[in-house]
């Protein structure tokens, strides 16, 4: 049996409200085969388990491993050529990414996220050309990439059957194009083959094959409302209850897709989608920044969650999100890095930061975001959007042994006064350089500046070897389509929020 005492000047175990947390000084945990067995005064544990391998010198703050709630992709858009740009406009830039080899890029972006403190990840993988077999393929590429790295994953493939560049249907907007486009933007398109019965199996065949796994579980992604059929949003919210699986649906992240459900539905995308039964713990909305007071009261009243992605929201101008009413509502809410966070790697250390300054509205009251609620959100918020559900989050008996280990020397030097509490000064002031160990069912997956699993030098080296080859015939010819489908993409949006008309106002434009 695999045992260890973690030791800790202080070990962070859970936020019990907005305010409080539960923190024992100079304590420690006992695990045994990756779960929690006790959590104790270090001198009480190391006395009755004399022979016990000890992590940690006891100059480190214990605390839950981190999960991140929303993650798509290694290299950023920004490295791969792709600006930030408002997100319906990005759209026609994201055609620019090159073919990767996704398991070195899963690689990449997991060993900054480790580096965070990250444990757990929820991938929202999509956007993937080819048929079925094609597909799967890389799924299990991703897959295989966080096992080996030792991370926990809650995997999903975002299920796309319309829609796939701009909000009404491909062809709709094949036939808005010049005739020198057009070729190319229906090629595009028809590189995507999975429809809906396929992406039903591929979730069938992944599920049967990983879910039983300790650090796998394979979730559902209706990858929003607009690139999702009726028959598709059905299937889905069908497949969810029968299998009690967690879905995670970007939603309202921006304007247009307010104005999108409206002409839709004639009402909110909340109001849409809980016609089909949808709404409730197992489903989490990915950013979520156009709600409104009606869609909040029905989230908390069926207690469905949302994934806050703060970073990406300023980056993409997607808008502010009302965490303060999610917060007051009792919304469960998560964190999120998406692509990136705010200087372009996985950092959640600086994540929660984010959210701890960016919704501090004016006034003297007491409704801007805490230290212990952003720690909750980086920790049990995210677990329960996951397949792991309240298995990870907290560190308690009978949970997993997921922790990272945070230099105190780092978080308190060169001098913190006595009056600042420990999670405060956590929250503010710990960096990735003072991640002394993270550790994922009890195993150490990372030490003192190195991963124990998979050589990190070698995996960029060979990834950057790789990238360095020229673009293939199909990769200029997306940048080609890239370039000559963007000022057609701004012209179809130009217009769409015309109140006179439910067709937009479409005209070409020099001005992107």
């Amino acid at each position: 049996m695999a045992t260890s005492i973690v030791r800790g000047k202080y070990v962070i175990t859970r936020a019990l409200d907005r305010h409080r947390w539960e923190q024992i000084d100079g304590g420690a945990v006992l695990q045994r085969d990756g779960i929690v067995v006790e959590i104790a005064p270090y001198d009480d544990l190391r006395r009755r388990h004399p022979d016990v391998p000890v992590i940690g010198t006891g100059d480190q703050v214990v605390l839950p491993g981190f999960v991140n709630g929303h993650h798509h992709v290694g290299l950023t858009p920004l490295q791969l050529g792709s600006p930030d740009m408002p997100l319906e406009l990005w759209f026609a830039t994201r055609l620019v990414t090159r073919n990767l080899d996704l398991y070195l890029d899963t690689l990449y972006s997991a060993f900054e996220m480790i580096a965070s403190g990250i444990t757990t990840v929820q991938h929202i993988h999509g956007w993937m050309p080819g048929v079925l077999s094609e597909v799967e393929a890389k799924s299990e590429d991703v897959i295989r990439a966080y096992e080996d790295i030792g991370m926990r994953v809650s995997y999903c493939f975002a299920l796309r059957d319309q829609n796939h560049l701009v909000y009404e249907a491909n062809q709709d907007f094949v036939n808005r194009v010049p005739d020198e486009v057009k070729p190319l933007l229906a090629k595009h398109f028809e590189r995507f083959k999975m429809g809906l019965e396929d992406s039903m199996l591929l979730f069938s065949h992944l599920h049967a094959k990983h879910n039983p796994k300790e650090r796998v579980k394979i979730q559902l992604a209706p990858a929003n409302l607009h690139w999702c059929s009726d028959k598709a949003l059905e299937a889905l919210a069908t497949c969810s209850h029968e299998h009690q699986a967690p879905m995670h649906m970007h939603l309202v992240e921006t304007a247009y897709q307010k104005e999108y459900a409206k002409r839709r539905g004639g009402g909110t995308a909340v109001d849409y989608i809980d016609k089909f039964q949808m709404l409730g713990p197992l489903m989490t909305l990915g950013h979520g920044v156009w709600l409104n007071e009606p869609d909040l009261e029905r989230l908390a009243e069926t207690g469905t969650n949302i994934c806050h992605n703060c970073s990406s929201n300023f980056r993409l101008r997607s808008g502010v999100a009302a965490l303060n009413r999610f917060e007051a509502m009792g919304i469960n809410t998560a964190i999120g890095l998406d692509e990136a966070g705010i200087n372009d790697d996985r950092d959640m250390l600086q994540e929660m930061r984010m959210v701890l300054r960016a919704h501090r509205e004016p006034g003297t009251d007491d409704r801007v975001p805490t230290m212990a609620q952003v720690f909750r959100m980086a920790s049990e918020g995210g677990a329960k959007t996951t397949g792991f559900g309240a298995k990870i989050g907290t560190l308690e008996p009978g949970k997993a042994a997921d922790m990272v280990l945070l230099d105190w020397q780092q978080i308190a030097y060169p001098y913190l006064d006595v009056l600042t509490p420990v999670l405060d000064a956590v929250v503010q002031r710990a960096k990735t350089e003072g991640v002394r160990a993270v550790m994922v069912a009890g195993e150490v997956v990372y030490q003192d500046g190195k991963f124990t699993k998979v050589d990190r030098d070698a995996a960029l080296k060979q990834l950057s070897d790789i990238m360095k080859a020229d673009l293939t015939d199909e990769e200029l010819e997306r940048r080609r389509l890239s370039k000559l489908v963007l000022p057609h993409v701004k012209a179809f949006y130009e217009g769409y929020f015309d109140p006179e008309s439910h067709v937009p106002y479409y005209r070409p434009s020099s001005r992107v």
